[in-house]
Order: structure tokens, then sequence, then C-alpha cells
């Protein structure tokens, strides 16, 4: 309960076979909301899909915030590692075809010498 807490009303299950639509369904929420006994007295912001909503985005954006630092440093490492490993496996082979040969004949060479 650290985060609070939001009163939902479900959709029926004859609402979903029915294919009602989101913004009715919340529209039917709200009014469910505003003339239920109990829940009437209770404040907008402790009730709705669309207060949920708002509220699990807002503590989603927190997290993401918190732990984007150590996602990036974890990114960097691992650029850092895979260029390394590029580096050390030497040259890359060549693209087109006359450097191509002259690699094959530097190698013939090398091997004949």
């Amino acid at each position: 309960m650290r985060q609070g807490y939001v009163g939902v009303k479900n959709r029926a299950q004859e609402d979903i076979i029915n294919r009602i639509p989101v913004k009715e369904a919340i529209a039917k929420e709200k009014v469910y909301f505003a003339q239920h006994e109990v829940y009437r007295s209770l404040p907008e912001e402790v009730l709705g899909c669309e207060t949920l909503t708002k509220k699990l985005g807002k503590i989603l954006f927190t997290h993401i915030k918190h732990s984007m630092p150590s996602i990036m440093n974890e990114c960097r490492q691992k650029l850092t590692q895979a260029k390394q490993e590029l580096e050390n496996l030497g040259k890359p082979l060549p693209s087109s075809p006359q450097e191509k040969v002259q690699l094959i004949w530097s190698m013939t060479l090398d091997f004949l010498n």
C-alpha cells in the first residue's frame, strides 16, 4: 500500500462479449462510482481506470528514470568490450573484388617466401 490505492470497476463479461468500446466502459465506470452510495463520497483521485493509468504511468516513469543511468553504463561497458574483441580479431576482410584478389596474392607471396 506504499503507492496508495485506486478503486476500479472491471467490465462485465457481457460487455466484453458485446464488444463495448473502452471509452464507453470508462464512462459507465464513472457513472457507477458517481451513483454508488459509498464510492461517491470518495475523492476522484482514488477511483477509476483513468486514475489508475495515470498513477501507473508516473510510477513507471520514475522507475525508468532511476534505472536508466545503470542501463546506459552497462550498454557503454558492453560496447567497449565488443569494440575490444573486434580489434583483437585483426583487420577486417576486404569487401571489394580488387582488394580480395590483392589479399590472396599477398597471402600467396607470403607463403612462397
